[in-house]
């Protein structure tokens, strides 16, 4: 018997019941009809759950997690909610936090249990700590190699006009390691929308990488600096390397200009992430796909001087983001599954993802009938395969 053949049966597909299938070489290699014969290999019981794609972590911060830390209490600013003075409540809780690498190891941990198997985290960059949190990074990842994978955005978390130096580190943390460059409201942080997509963009366009912007700024200023990106993606030909993170605006605005901003991304090729957050608005979720906007999700920030919740389920980021989006018919609920699969795939480029003969096998099983009932009941009892080897279940990683 083939061994190195791996057999899976006893599942279902979100298409229907499978026979069963095989693995070879860390790919799919077939998928069988019920009642069809079983090849040889080493044959794998599902226990009748459902396989879905391995979750796809599409926007978190490795570096800023406190999880599994001592706890620090959420503090409020004298002006509400307002980046600059999150950051300087950031940077005094990371001075007494574990040692980076630690906690960026606790926080892989979690969202591999849950599933994930590709994740996108921000490295922040800045004239203060230079390439530090990128250098350890760097090495945790390798840490991980052949369990989850991890791409990293060079993140200006104090602006790069703003902060001299930031620009030429940004471009040497590409050069380090980085498959993206990114940038933080060109508008109200930097408060020079041009200086700051010059800097972003033309790094991209030097070291051929994708880019994936922070956007806070609300409103009609939010738009604007949307459609500055988007024409910037056009022109460079960088369709499908751009994203643009929370783009708030999306949701603040009127019908119809979401409508003619939501079609000027779509033929640019730039992709919107959103963590549905639990107050305020945030991209619509379903104009935005029915224009032909690629829609992603991440978990964010995980109990750190941001917000104290996350818990790095991207399935619990489905249920939440069909939860805010007043999602209830069954095509909303595979959407919203969509959102945390094929959508950030998509977005994030990965080679080889799905379900079809081919495709990687990197999949979850979870007790669940179809994707509908995985999306409002958020099961666990889940076994996450990445090249078709079990690497977490039941919430703990395999040895």
């Amino acid at each position: 018997m083939d061994r190195a053949r791996r057999v899976f049966t006893n599942l279902i597909l979100p298409d229907g019941p499978a026979g069963f299938v095989v693995v070879e070489a860390r790919r799919i290699a077939a998928i069988g009809r019920p009642g069809e014969a079983l090849p040889e290999g080493l044959h794998i019981d599902l226990g009748g759950r459902l396989v879905v794609p391995g979750f796809v972590e599409g926007h978190c911060h490795l570096d800023f997690s406190l999880y599994g830390d001592a706890w620090q209490p959420y503090r409020a600013g004298p002006n509400g909610f307002v980046v600059r003075e999150r950051v300087a409540f950031q940077r005094e809780n990371l001075a007494q936090a574990a040692p980076l690498a630690e906690r960026a190891r606790k926080h892989v941990d979690l969202s591999l249990a849950h599933g994930t198997t590709q994740m996108r985290s921000h490295v922040m960059v800045d004239s203060q700590i230079g390439l530090g949190h990128l250098e350890v990074l760097l090495d945790v990842r390798e840490e991980y190699r052949g369990r989850i994978d991890i791409e990293f955005v060079a993140f200006p978390q104090n602006g790069i006009l703003t902060d001299p130096g930031t620009a030429a580190l940004l471009d040497d943390a590409v050069v380090a390691g980085c498959e993206l460059v990114g940038g933080l409201d060109p508008a109200s942080f930097d408060r020079n929308i041009e200086g700051h997509l010059d800097v972003v963009f033309g790094i991209a366009e030097k070291r051929g990488v994708g880019v994936d912007i922070h956007l806070h700024d609300g409103g009609t200023l939010g738009i604007f600096e949307i459609e500055q990106i988007a024409a910037r993606t056009a022109a460079l030909g960088l369709g499908g390397q751009v994203a643009v993170s929370h783009a708030y605006s999306l949701g603040e605005v009127p019908e119809a200009l979401l409508q003619r901003t939501a079609a000027t991304l779509a033929k640019a090729g730039v992709a919107i992430m959103t963590i549905a957050p639990p107050n305020g608005p945030f991209p619509p979720v379903a104009p935005l796909r029915a224009a032909g906007v690629t829609v992603f999700s991440g978990s964010d920030n995980i109990r750190d001087s941001w917000w104290p919740y996350g818990d790095g389920d991207m399935l619990r980021r489905a249920n939440m983001i069909g939860h805010r989006s007043g999602f209830f018919f069954d095509e909303e609920l595979a959407a919203a599954l969509d959102v945390v699969t094929y959508g950030g795939a998509k977005a994030l480029r990965v080679e080889g993802y799905g379900l079809a003969v081919g495709d990687k096998a990197d999949f979850v099983a979870l007790p669940a009938q179809h994707v509908q009932e995985a999306v409002v009941a958020v099961p666990g009892h889940r076994s996450v395969y990445k090249a078709g080897v079990l690497v977490a279940e039941n919430g703990a990683l395999v040895p």
